[in-house]
């Protein structure tokens, strides 16, 4: 029977080291721990752990829930306060990519990425980068615009600021979206997948990019990712982290 993660409250210490880096851990968690941070990419490794059934911990944060930053405990462990970022073996490792990358080298024995040297194995590694360095900031832009229309200002100014990002929308943000979601369309016609004819640690990695254009009101015009969310979804590890992770407002 797989071991049951302990829920952890306690924070941990100052790291030090930064980005892909991965640097000494704080003393005391010696399990694989996850540092999660509710609605945020660290679900998504969570899903991966329950996908290779590996026993993890989890460290909880939650956002402040009106500026939705990460607190300051978060920043105690890695200095950017970002998350997802993982404690295994006195390393600490930090940026969605670089964390899948190694769980999947260390505790995958071959599954859920394609060998090596292979075809396979080049869009692998490009869909691993293409989530975050290519589809997620315009999807931020967009949650950056959304916020300026709708944040608290002089009622001579509000007219100002709604322009300013109905134009930044609909003339930049909307378009490169709607250019990215075809994109991945395309892709996810042919298989369903992202790498080949099966499943994959990309398309895990590329689970909160659609789940966030979804939620924005974008992804749902695309059906080759409406049927992959609708997959995913049911996948029983997926429903094993949902439970573990929390709270995930994505799926609204």
């Amino acid at each position: 029977m797989r071991p049951a993660a302990a829920r952890v409250t306690r924070f941990a210490y100052a790291a030090h080291g930064l980005g892909m880096m991965a640097f000494p851990s704080p003393s005391g968690l010696d399990m694989l721990t996850v540092h999660h941070l509710n609605n945020s990419r660290s679900q998504r490794v969570l899903w991966l752990l329950e996908e290779l059934d590996v026993p993890y911990e989890i460290v909880r944060y939650e956002r402040d829930p009106k500026t939705m930053l990460a607190p300051a405990e978060l920043r105690a462990i890695h200095p950017l306060g970002k998350s997802p970022v993982v404690t295994d073996d006195g390393r600490t490792f930090a940026e969605s990519g670089a964390i899948i990358e190694y769980l999947v080298e260390r505790y995958g024995d071959g599954r859920l990425a394609p060998p090596p040297g292979s075809p396979e194995r080049h869009d692998y590694t490009y869909w691993l980068h293409y989530a975050e360095g290519s589809a997620m900031p315009p999807l931020l832009l967009k949650l950056v615009a959304l916020r300026i229309a709708h944040a608290p200002m002089p009622f001579f100014a509000r007219p100002i600021a709604r322009k300013i990002a109905t134009t930044l929308q609909s003339g930049f943000v909307d378009p490169q979206i709607d250019l990215h979601l075809g994109h991945v369309d395309g892709t996810l016609a042919r298989s369903g997948w992202f790498v080949g004819d099966g499943f994959s640690a990309a398309d895990i990695q590329m689970s909160f990019p659609l789940e966030a254009a979804t939620a924005r009101g974008g992804g749902s015009r695309y059906p080759a990712i409406a049927r992959f969310l609708d997959t995913i979804h049911a996948r029983p590890a997926y429903r094993r982290a949902l439970e573990r992770g929390g709270r995930y407002d994505l799926l609204k």
